[in-house]
């Protein structure tokens, strides 16, 4: 603000020191109190993107961060925040750090994260979403602010109600920039950092980066150190990856209840694309007898909470979820990632299955598709530069989950015991009676428990109930509606639904 550079953070000098290599936390630079925080939450040696990005952080230099989901982005930014903002002076609704989160979810953990990494500092932080009470994030924003961990939409909500400072922000973090684009919150960024005074730090981390993402680092990261520690939307090598072709929408959710049955299933992340079928796939696999919970944008905020928590704790197995489940939530011990529908988006099927084989640990993917997929199945293949493997559940071997019961299939009905007894004979026509006229004519059959009516009888009866007797040579009208072209099968094109924009999460 003065016109003069501001110093490096806590002294330290500014270098780049993303290239020396380290395999501890102790040679990236950060300060006792930091550490002490890291090992009593039992890391011992940093992730590739740790070792990068940490370094140039507290060297005071903007970063352009790219790295696959689940290799420890979250960590990668705050703890240099936490290591560089200890001890500094505080003011109330004037945060010196801001971190943009695209969704509530990956907010909620950002705080989580940093309450365990600054627990030996007396720092603060407050946490502005959309969905939660705003008066009570009112009340905390009154009080001394270190951090401040916000969506786009409810932090300028506050801004423009007067209840938030901005020019107090010297660190600026953009996570999950490339969803922030598919969410439509690139305009809102842009206007968030136009409210910030133009000397900061800025870090910028995103899976992928596609060319509004750098247009939008030119603008706002000046002379930025950009680190990557994977090929951009590349699937960990951990994930098992496989494909299973099914002929229709029937049919496949037939193989998601079998494959969710099995005891290798312990706990299972489902994607849908739409938010409407997220609550129809819910609803179905209950029916089934399984214990899911779901997860979609329209939902209030605590009601995320609260199945995010049934899911995290073991409470229910199955999560059936859109997209905003697909970035940046961490769930330990996610041993299967179901992909219902192929991703509208190539990009958003590697960040499915980065839910599973995380922190080292294995994990398998499973993409479900019709023939109708085609299209965005090749989208998939390019992106991952292969083809997925073929995938048959028939092969699968094992008992259902415990306490939960093996989803009902259609069995043909068992053959009695000993020869099958013929078929009874059709009832034996009466014998034709010969008219005057010598043409054959068959006998009327009279009911004998009732006495036979008149013709004439018959005939006013017919009229009064609407059926006149047909004349000669007119054709008769069926009495019912003619049958299903398709009979009981209806084909799948007809089942299926046309496609339709993909819905936000």
């Amino acid at each position: 603000l003065d016109g003069k550079a501001p110093p490096a953070p806590c002294g330290r000098p500014q270098q780049t020191r993303s290239n020396i290599p380290v395999s501890t936390f102790d040679g990236l630079g950060l300060g006792t109190a930091v550490l002490a925080a890291v090992a009593a939450a039992g890391y011992r040696e940093p992730t590739p993107i740790q070792r990068q990005a940490i370094p140039v952080a507290l060297a005071g230099r903007d970063l352009l961060g790219s790295a696959q989901t689940g290799t420890g982005k979250t960590a990668a930014f705050v703890l240099p925040l936490v290591d560089v903002l200890a001890g500094g002076p505080r003011r109330a609704r004037m945060p010196r750090a801001l971190i943009l989160s695209p969704t509530r979810e990956l907010a909620q953990q950002t705080l989580e994260n940093f309450r365990i990494y600054a627990g030996n500092s007396d720092l603060a932080a407050c946490l502005l979403i959309g969905g939660g009470k705003m008066k009570q994030q009112v009340e905390a924003l009154a009080g001394d602010v270190d951090v401040l961990i916000a969506t786009p939409g409810r932090m300028l909500d506050m801004v423009e109600r007067g209840r938030l400072l901005m020019a107090g922000v010297r660190h600026l973090v953009i996570d999950e920039a490339d969803r922030m684009l598919d969410m439509g919150f690139i305009p809102d960024v842009e206007r968030i950092c136009s409210l910030l005074p133009p000397r900061r730090q800025t870090l910028m981390f995103s899976a992928t980066m596609p060319p509004p993402i750098r247009r939008l680092a030119e603008r706002f990261l000046r002379d930025p150190q950009e680190v990557q520690a994977a090929p951009p939307a590349s699937p960990a090598e951990t994930v098992e990856q496989w494909l299973l072709s099914v002929a229709d929408e029937r049919a496949k959710a037939r193989a998601l209840t079998r494959m969710l049955a099995w005891k290798a299933v312990t706990s299972a992340m489902v994607f849908s694309n739409r938010k409407r079928d997220v609550d129809g796939l819910y609803r179905t696999l209950k029916a089934a007898g399984f214990s899911a919970v779901r997860m979609q944008g329209d939902m209030a905020q605590p009601e995320r909470e609260e199945a995010l928590e049934a899911f995290r704790s073991g409470a229910a197995r199955v999560l059936v979820c859109t997209d905003v489940a697909g970035r940046g939530i961490d769930i330990f011990g996610v041993s299967h990632v179901f992909c219902f529908d192929v991703p509208v988006n190539a990009e958003d099927y590697v960040h499915r299955i980065g839910r599973t084989g995380r922190a080292g640990h294995r994990g398998r993917a499973y993409m479900l598709a019709t023939p109708e997929d085609a299209r965005a199945l090749q989208a998939v293949t390019r992106l991952l530069g292969r083809a997925l493997p073929q995938a048959d559940p028939s092969s699968w071997g094992g008992t259902p989950a415990a306490g939960e019961k093996q989803p009902a299939q259609q069995a043909a009905p068992a053959p009695e015991q000993g020869r099958k007894a013929p078929a009874a004979a059709p009832p034996a026509r009466p014998p034709r009676r010969r008219r005057a006229n010598g043409t054959a004519a068959r006998p009327r059959a009279v009911d004998e428990g009732k006495p036979a009516r008149p013709r004439a009888a018959a005939e006013s009866e017919a009229v009064v109930a609407g059926n006149r007797p047909r004349a000669a040579g007119r054709p008769r009208r069926p009495s019912a509606a003619p049958p299903a072209p398709f009979g009981d099968h209806v084909p799948a094109f007809l089942l299926r639904q046309a496609p339709a924009a993909e819905e936000a999460g």
